[in-house]
């Protein structure tokens, strides 16, 4: 191993791929159609340094594909410090839980 590679993971610690992603289940208010989506916690956050606390935000906004409602759901999310959900809001729907998503109506 040459000094380069040594230097460059000294700089650059290894992260767990599976703490990557947080998913976000919501539900069409004029529909119903269930929708998914996903925020990559490296790439899509930003930093929000309001308060004096380390915290992070995101917006996302989801559209359905059920092809008869067009209705933007959008997605306000807050993480901490150590990048794990503390606040939701969604307009134009309502958050839904995982197991809610997945059971067939």
């Amino acid at each position: 191993m040459n000094l380069l590679e040594k230097i460059s993971r000294f700089l650059s610690p290894r992260r767990n791929t599976a703490q990557r992603y947080s998913m976000i289940y919501v539900k069409c208010k004029r529909c119903g159609e269930k929708i998914s989506g996903r925020v990559d916690l490296w790439n899509e956050i930003s930093p929000d340094y309001e308060g004096g606390t380390m915290s992070y935000y995101c917006r996302k906004v989801l559209m359905g594909s059920s092809g008869n409602c067009f209705q933007k759901i959008e997605v306000v999310l807050r993480y901490d410090g150590d990048r794990r959900l503390v606040d939701q809001e969604v307009i134009g729907g309502e958050a839904i839980e995982k197991e809610e998503f997945e059971a067939v109506e």
